[in-house]
């Protein structure tokens, strides 16, 4: 009789924009603490870098990597160094996603400027005693291989052993809005360049993304969806909690309200016998590189 293997379902819960703002900072580690946060990743250029820096040395158990900023805000290099990467005479990265995913797509972004960068925020968070395990992007700008390809080659050179793999399978993009199923579905396109040169770099990933189609309406049902359909292998769920307070006001993101609503999810005493029956394992991605 032949025998019948375990399902092995895992999942790593990463909070993004850590030091953006004291609130977000605040949720995050309320996520963690209290809740089913496994990894968060920081913005080096965040007006609350700092503060997230010494936060996350408070949380030894929490899987710290680095959320790369490409667009909308300030690079960590002189702006002469990144000229591809900025509107002309500007020091801030260029706003719209749609902007700079033009620019990726017609050849206008200088992969060795945008490694110089990527470089320059994984070793500020280095130099502030961040021990990075992992990096991903901001609006997930290393869908397109020419920021994909910079990333692998910081991160290598930084030592860093794991990368987000930010694509969502169809199965959830079906539960968002349907602009971001639009999205989505035009960049599945770079899917197979990205496995490609995720193999010949040798990085650790893994299978997919969930709750990015979701992102800023995420609901407890929705929530218990995505983990009771959850594919074998190990997989990242998105997230963004935080406090919603007057330094957001400040900052443009449509992430508002929606921030404490997931932090509400994710600290529900609830959430993680959600997990336990279906018979998901939370892990970190630091758990993930050294497995």
């Amino acid at each position: 009789m032949p025998v019948k293997l375990a399902v092995v379902r895992r999942l790593i819960i990463n909070a993004d924009d850590f030091g953006l703002t004291s609130g977000v900072n605040r949720g995050i580690v309320e996520a963690h603490s209290r809740g089913i946060v496994t990894s968060a990743t920081v913005m080096a250029a965040g007006d609350r870098f700092q503060e997230a820096a010494s936060l996350s040395a408070q949380a030894p158990e929490l899987s710290v990597g680095c959320h790369v900023l490409l667009v909308d805000g300030p690079p960590v290099l002189n702006p002469s160094q990144v000229s591809t990467l900025l509107p002309a005479s500007a020091h801030r990265f260029r706003e719209s996603v749609t902007s700079f995913a033009a620019r990726a797509t017609l050849g206008k972004l200088d992969q060795l400027q945008i490694e110089a960068e990527i470089t320059a925020q994984i070793r500020k968070l280095e130099a502030a005693g961040v021990r990075v395990s992992h990096v991903d992007s901001h609006k997930h700008t290393h869908m397109f291989p020419v920021v994909f390809k910079a990333m692998l080659q910081a991160a290598k050179k930084c030592g860093v052993p794991a990368i987000r793999n930010p694509f969502e399978p169809l199965i959830f993009a079906r539960n968002g809005r349907w602009k971001r199923r639009i999205q989505l579905g035009i960049l599945r396109g770079y899917q197979s360049s990205f496995r490609r040169e995720l193999i010949r770099a040798g990085m650790v990933t893994p299978d997919g993304c969930i709750g990015i189609a979701v992102t800023g309406s995420l609901t407890v049902e929705t929530f218990r969806t995505l983990v009771q359909n959850l594919p074998e292998g190990t997989w990242e769920f998105v997230s963004h909690p935080g406090y919603n307070d007057h330094d957001l006001d400040k900052i443009k993101t449509r992430l508002r309200d929606s921030r404490e609503k997931e932090l509400e999810i994710l600290t529900s005493p609830d959430a993680r016998d959600w997990l336990r029956q279906v018979g998901v394992q939370l892990i970190s991605y630091r758990e993930l590189a050294e497995g």
